[in-house]
């Protein structure tokens, strides 16, 4: 089957019928010392630790994970996020607080779930 011809000359092994690939973005320029400053006055110290917290959770439950297990870092994040909470307590919506202590509770049963699991002799099988 031939294709069919346009007319345009495209070079050999080139792709017919694709748009030619976009151009890189220009280069991101650092951002001017006062710039930086603004950014620094607007920002709400309220919404960094919430920020903060939700890294804490994540990096809690990754690293609950058998892969990349570390059950200090897990403890370390728990302890966290517990300090961080009463601290936003007036500050952030309630149901924000209420959030993060369903998600400090969870990780605590995950936590103790993987450390009662470590304990626990491994199975043999009876018939051996």
């Amino acid at each position: 089957m031939a294709e069919r011809d346009s007319g345009i000359w495209v070079p050999p092994g080139s792709a017919t019928g694709k748009p030619p690939a976009e151009p890189p973005p220009a280069e991101r320029q650092e951002p001017a010392p006062d710039e930086l400053l603004e950014q620094l006055r607007r920002l709400r110290v309220g919404d960094l630790l919430l920020s903060t917290m939700s890294t804490l959770a994540q990096l809690a439950y990754a690293k609950l994970e058998q892969e990349s297990r570390d059950l200090g870092d897990v403890r370390l994040a728990i302890e966290g996020l517990r300090s961080l909470t009463p601290v936003l307590e007036g500050t952030v919506p309630e149901d924000v607080l209420r959030s993060y202590r369903q998600v400090v509770a969870n990780l605590q049963v995950a936590y103790a779930d993987v450390v009662s699991a470590a304990q626990q002799p491994p199975e043999t099988d009876a018939a051996g």
